[in-house]
């Protein structure tokens, strides 16, 4: 039976403090990814259907600081959300899609070195993982739910669909690096607190 004197001598101090914070974090990052997921602009000339916004962002610097299945439920929640104010339930699952194969793969790698370096490579997967789920997505979804001829998705693979995921992951890549730069003192945790040593 552990007292409380013991408990006083213990190394490491769990108050679960940083759980509530984490949520909080998680939460506000939730809405950030909301909000820019109605910032939206073409990135290909004459390709005005198709539109850059920087929701996933967010849901990637979660996925850093508190690993792969926080980075997921902060983009899954994003898109849920803007699927139901548009009341958009296809591009909701699309969402989703894209944001798992952009924020699963380098939250994976950094999380076992968390070095830039590793956040580099992380990303070099995610950028080849969004644009792969947006493809498979739109092949699928596309013909499914807003009635295109598969054959019409097959044929903007090459000159459009690829193009206009790489550079919208590649932008949302450098994004995700600047900003988690910059707020990751304020919202990684102190894992292990030491007192006395």
């Amino acid at each position: 039976m552990t007292t409380a004197h013991d408990k006083q001598n213990l190394p490491f101090s769990n108050t679960n403090k940083w759980d509530t914070r984490q949520l909080v974090t998680m939460a506000l990052m939730c809405a950030l990814s909301a909000l820019l997921s109605f910032i939206e602009f073409p990135l290909l000339p004459g390709v005005t259907f198709l539109k850059y916004d920087a929701s996933a962002m967010p849901a990637l610097v979660s996925g850093f600081a508190f690993g792969p299945a926080a980075g997921l439920a902060v983009g899954a929640v994003s898109a849920v959300i803007h699927g139901i104010l548009l009341a958009d339930f296809s591009g909701a699952i699309m969402n989703i899609l894209v944001v798992a194969g952009f924020v699963l793969p380098a939250a994976f790698i950094y999380r076992k070195k968390r070095t830039f370096k590793s956040a580099v490579v992380g990303l070099v997967f995610s950028v080849i993982g969004a644009t792969v789920m947006a493809i498979l997505g739109n092949l699928v979804i596309t013909p499914l739910y807003l009635g295109v001829p598969f054959d019409a998705v097959v044929a903007m693979i090459l000159p459009i669909l690829t193009p206009f995921n790489l550079i919208k992951a590649v932008l949302n890549g450098i994004l995700t690096l600047i900003v988690y730069k910059s707020v990751s003192n304020l919202i990684t945790p102190k894992k292990k607190q030491v007192k006395g040593r």
